[in-house]
């Protein structure tokens, strides 16, 4: 069932209408007394002991892996989706020749990285083009374009779960299927979907799958995590040589017997400082609420709401959208018919509503603390922006 809104768990003014989650989430009241917590505690340095380094992150490897589908052993931590690309990367074999597939417009930390590799490594990057995804209906089907563009020289398959700009969503399943068919990796960035988007290893069978947890995650910024699938852990090449991803490192007092071995699973990918006393327990406390709430219930009331947004957004003005069930159920990209109004964003916030413009669209994205009466602000902002139009 759809949840009711959860906005008293976070300090949104009642007069702020913020349909901006695929920009920054914010943070739920119980993730922001965390890093105060953890702030405070660093500032008592004598009050940290040895296993205050490994305990807290082991346990949000656990609350992170629920959210892939995945076991906990199969989670390291990165900073950014940049850090975790090249990551991939550094574990991906491409030959002279070879390919990386791109969608059009995709976001930029998933394509720079794959433009370096290609350029090493005497490889390209493809880009499958949105033109080449259109159907009769207008809205873009990614997963036909891609299973079209896949082949036997496709080294890597390198998209998200839906297009950050519309929402369209592509289907994974098939697209992994197509992959491991051609003997190609699959590499995803998850940053707009996970947490707002049932997901599953299981399903997809990804090589390396990372997100962000500042978006849908409604966790902190700079610390996020990434899945590598159990056939990278025992030869997977990190990127930097961190003392806490060796084996014994929870014995201090013997980190000069240097060790070549790996701690197990995917923590030998971790980013260096992984304890981080601060951002840890606000990720711990944002995952925590998130499985509360449960995934499911999400994806629902967030489906229904941008359902209700898109139906009155082209009976009122005639804005279209990618139809429900081609778009990932969070995401809701909105166009104008004779395209977007000068100054959008700007007429909107002020009028204390925010979205985001990416693309040709406006981008309306919810969370669990969104309610109806933000629908109405949301329409009433927008009847002015267009009677400004008029005139």
């Amino acid at each position: 069932m759809p949840l009711p809104s959860q906005r008293d768990l976070f300090d949104l003014p009642r007069n702020i209408t913020y349909f901006n989650a695929a920009y920054i989430g914010p943070l739920a009241r119980t993730t922001v007394a965390a890093g105060e917590a953890g702030i405070r505690l660093k500032s008592a340095p004598w009050a940290i002991a040895a296993p205050d380094f490994f305990m807290r992150s082991d346990r949000v490897r656990g609350l992170a892996a629920q959210l892939y589908g995945a076991s906990a052993n199969d989670i390291a931590f990165v900073p950014s989706v940049s850090y975790g690309t090249a990551l991939a990367a550094r574990n991906i074999v491409v030959q002279p020749g070879q390919t990386i597939l791109c969608l059009e417009d995709q976001f930029p930390s998933h394509v720079y990285v794959w433009r370096r590799m290609a350029e090493e490594r005497d490889g390209a990057v493809v880009t499958v083009r949105r033109d080449a995804a259109q159907t009769a209906s207008g809205a873009p089907d990614w997963t036909a374009a891609l299973l079209a563009a896949i082949d036997d020289r496709t080294a890597a398959v390198a998209v998200p779960h839906c297009h950050w700009t519309d929402g369209s969503l592509i289907d994974l399943a098939a697209v992994g299927q197509a992959a491991r068919h051609h003997g190609a990796a699959l590499v995803l960035d998850l940053t707009q979907s996970l947490g707002a988007l049932p997901f599953s290893v299981t399903t997809v069978d990804p090589d390396f799958a990372i997100s962000a947890s500042y978006k849908w995650q409604l966790g902190p910024y700079s610390l996020g995590t990434l899945y590598a699938a159990p056939r990278h852990h025992h030869a997977g090449r990190p990127l930097e040589e961190s003392w806490m991803t060796r084996a014994g490192a929870e014995n201090f007092a013997r980190l000069v017997d240097y060790q070549d071995t790996y701690q197990p699973g995917a923590r030998r990918f971790d980013v260096g400082e992984t304890a981080n006393f601060h951002l840890m327990p606000m990720l711990e406390a944002a995952l925590v609420q998130l499985l509360d709430w449960g995934v499911d219930q999400i994806a629902e009331t967030l489906s229904a709401m941008t359902a209700t947004i898109a139906e009155r957004a082209e009976a009122e003005f005639g804005l279209a959208s990618v139809p429900r069930e081609q778009r990932a159920g969070q995401f809701l990209g909105l166009t104008f018919p004779d395209g977007l109004p000068e100054g959008l964003v700007e007429q909107l916030k002020a009028s204390n509503v925010f979205v985001s413009v990416r693309g040709t669209s406006m981008r309306v994205t919810p969370h669990v603390y969104n309610d109806a009466d933000d629908t109405e602000r949301l329409f009433e902002a927008l009847a002015q922006v267009m009677r400004c139009r008029a005139a």
